[in-house]
């Protein structure tokens, strides 16, 4: 099993180690080739076995980094970070998951308070101790108490991006194996929720013993191992798996999906028609004195297959997606389920960068990794200058009018549509930082926030939406998932703004956002709006995301027409007003 998620961590933590230290210049270097790991296709312990100019193969990984990955995959560890965590004995993972807490204000307060962990912090806040610091105050120690519960709640949920990966892995290992009839995904994991507690797995066999044994030979460490039932731990993650017999596949994959609200308002409709449902299919009990009474009473009427667990009550499939207790069931009985969008249907990408900022390709190397997906189009959208870029990273007015003349260039020779672009930032006025006459020159202008992103921004992203010459609204919350909330909205005042100004709304697929969330999105449509699923690719390999994209639409119960960039690129550039 890859571990290219563990390795990425590792490297992301060398990289708020030093910056707490205040070394320039590497934690940059460290966190880009972090995210190049994380999104490689290739296992990084197969390229490390290969040797440094392998690994080197990974965008923005020189022989130094090289080194460290290899050394890690060999012995566990990094000479480098151990002596790093020695000379500063916190748990720095956990303290910079509390908003406005940087690796430089950790360092700080330990220096100063002696805070090694959240809940040093949360004592020295509720002291008092931490506004009496020199660059400290009464708010910002306000701030930090604050932020403490988010810090530790985020801190029991992994992102879908990390546990998804894994699990795609390991089903494809489950279902090599000759005693394995089908496999899946279960719980959150299969819903698409944007954050898990946990990996779950179903296989489905009639030799649980082999596939246990199969299961406990992967890489990780056994937590537990019984004849039908096992839990690993890989990479950080906890992984269990359920062996079910085969005639029972479709119940229990049902019953283990979840939500338990939806399954809850699958039982009562069930108990409506005398029937009973469980994880061992449905039952007849309608002569049955005591339905509630054991487990496999009456007839047994569905269970082989998923969908016959709602034929059998009278409904069609319903998409794991919506399984949330939205009014699913209803729809369903009605007739009124979306045709949901569908991974296939993306035709291109609108919020893209290169190098000319922050990212780490050329113009022609997107356009060349978009042609590679076999996009119809993208657009090139680097960065504007303005508050919370990341380094500072980002194109002034007279440099963006310079690469859109690039960009135009690199796309004379390309076998698809390139749309020149910007990702404006939103001040707090809801005032958007690139110049209104440049603006008009670009075809594609994404707005959006990047500073100040607490308490109520419906005011700052109406007004965004409703500038002339914004095209879309790029990730609405400012959210990082496990790091910070993002702003409040109310988001009918923003559909209803969007319709009337024919603004998309993104779902910016990056796992670390999935922003907007699936309920917006949900809003959003039911008002009328227009979505788009954009990747923020910084990097070729980071078009593949879009798929964590989609199901959060498919989430919010969106169908291909609700998605801008399901359009061609005529129906694309009729929306832009090109």
């Amino acid at each position: 099993m890859s571990r290219n998620a563990a390795v990425a961590d590792r490297l992301d933590e060398m990289a708020d180690r030093l910056e707490a230290t205040g070394v320039e210049y590497k934690p940059r270097a460290y966190r880009q080739a972090a995210d190049n790991i994380r999104g490689h296709t290739v296992a990084i312990e197969t390229l490390a076995q290969e040797g440094v100019e392998s690994v080197k193969q990974i965008d923005r990984i020189g022989d130094a980094i090289a080194q460290k990955v290899i050394e890690y995959i060999d012995t566990g560890d990094i000479e480098e970070l151990t002596e790093l965590r020695e000379e500063l004995p916190i748990d720095i993972e956990a303290i910079t998951r509390v908003e406005g807490v940087g690796p430089k204000t950790a360092a700080d307060l330990y220096e100063a308070l002696g805070v090694e962990d959240l809940d040093d912090l949360e004592a020295a806040a509720e002291a008092g101790e931490i506004q009496a610091v020199s660059g400290f105050g009464a708010t910002t120690e306000q701030n930090i108490l604050d932020g403490i519960p988010f810090a530790r709640e985020s801190h029991q949920r992994e992102l879908l991006g990390d546990a998804r990966p894994l699990a795609d892995r390991l089903l494809a290992s489950l279902r090599e194996l000759d005693a394995v009839e089908a496999a899946d995904t279960a719980g959150s994991l299969r819903r698409w929720r944007p954050t898990v507690g946990d990996v779950d797995v179903l296989a489905a066999s009639d030799d649980g013993t082999q596939v246990i044994e199969a299961f406990t030979d992967f890489d990780g460490e056994v937590i537990e191992a019984g004849t039908s039932k096992a839990s690993l731990r890989v990479d950080g993650l906890r992984v269990d798996l359920r062996v079910v017999v085969t005639e029972e596949w479709g119940s229990a994959l049902q019953y283990f999906t979840g939500s338990r609200d939806h399954n809850i308002v699958v039982r009562n409709r069930a108990l409506d028609r005398g029937l009973k449902v469980n994880e061992y299919g449905v039952f007849d009990v309608s002569e049955v004195d005591d339905p509630d009474a054991g487990q496999r009473v009456g007839e047994r009427v569905a269970g082989d297959t998923e969908v016959s667990m709602y034929e059998a009550l009278e409904l069609p499939h319903i998409p794991p997606e919506l399984r949330e207790d939205r009014g699913e069931i209803d729809a369903a009985a009605n007739g009124e389920l979306p045709t949901l969008v569908e991974e296939g249907d993306l035709r291109g990408d609108l919020h893209l960068h290169t190098d000319a900022s922050d990212g780490q390709a050329s113009v022609a190397g997107m356009i060349q990794g978009a042609a590679d997906r076999g996009y119809d189009y993208l657009a090139i959208t680097d960065h504007a200058t303005g508050p919370g870029m990341v380094g500072g990273v980002g194109v002034d007015d007279d440099a963006l009018l310079d690469l859109a003349e690039t960009v135009r260039e690199a796309a004379s020779d390309a076998d698809l549509r390139v749309f020149t672009g910007v990702e404006a930032n939103i001040g707090e006025d809801g005032s958007v930082s690139v110049a209104d006459d440049v603006l008009a020159e670009l075809d594609c202008v994404v707005a959006s926030p990047h500073a100040a992103l607490d308490g109520d921004g419906t005011d700052r992203l109406v007004a965004a939406v409703e500038h002339p010459e914004v095209n879309i609204l790029g990730h609405p919350t400012g959210r990082l998932l496990n790091r910070r909330e993002g702003l409040d909205f109310d988001m009918e005042r923003i559909a209803e703004a969007a319709v009337v100004s024919d603004t998309a709304l993104e779902i910016n697929a990056n796992p670390s956002r999935l922003d907007l969330r699936g309920g917006y999105v949900k809003q959003a449509i039911e008002a009328g709006a227009t979505i788009v699923v954009n990747t923020d690719a910084h990097q070729p390999s980071s078009l593949e995301l879009a798929r964590f994209g989609v199901h959060t639409a498919r989430r919010g119960w969106a169908e291909t027409d609700d998605v801008l960039n399901t359009r061609d690129a005529d129906g694309v550039a009729d929306f832009l007003g090109l």
